[in-house]
């Protein structure tokens, strides 16, 4: 199984972005040794159209078309569920234990996500009621999915 972290934009330079390069480093680093045979970072053009609908239905058709078939597909979206760092780590184990391809973190745009492609997504997480930016969120997303790597193989990075 492969992990995939989908988000919609290119980040910039800047303390984001190196923070986001450490995490996604060590995340790839660390994937092998749980059975994860590699990570990967796709980003979707932001969309152009004038109306907000029309922009998330471009980018969720974007998404779709990068994620792999049969992938666990998990939305960020802060109507979602805020599960705690060890459920995380152990529905990622689920899949992976499960066989499935890929499980892929989609983060929006500026105008969120589709109806449509919440309904496509088996999880739809949030990392709080807050809106956080895209560029940061990113960040939280790749250290988590860190987190939840070194949760399943036992490291002591994660103290909670």
């Amino acid at each position: 199984m492969r992990i995939a972290l989908i988000c919609v934009g290119r980040m910039k330079a800047g303390p984001e972005r190196e923070l986001f390069d450490r995490y996604f480093k060590r995340l790839s680093q660390s994937a092998r040794g749980v059975g994860i045979s590699g990570v990967d970072l796709r980003e979707i053009d932001a969309s152009h159209a004038r109306r907000p609908e029309d922009r998330r239905e471009e980018e969720a058709s974007a998404i779709a078309g990068a994620a792999p078939a049969g992938a666990v597909l998990v939305a960020l979206d802060e109507r979602g569920v805020s599960p705690s760092s060890p459920e995380w780590a152990a529905d990622i184990g689920r899949a992976r234990d499960g066989s499935r391809p890929a499980y892929v973190v989609v983060v929006g745009g500026p105008d969120g996500l589709s109806d449509s492609l919440r309904a496509k997504a088996e999880r739809i997480v949030s990392f709080g009621a807050m809106t956080w930016p895209h560029q940061l969120v990113r960040a939280m997303a790749c250290e988590q999915l860190y987190r939840a790597i070194t949760i399943l193989s036992g490291h002591p990075y994660h103290r909670g």
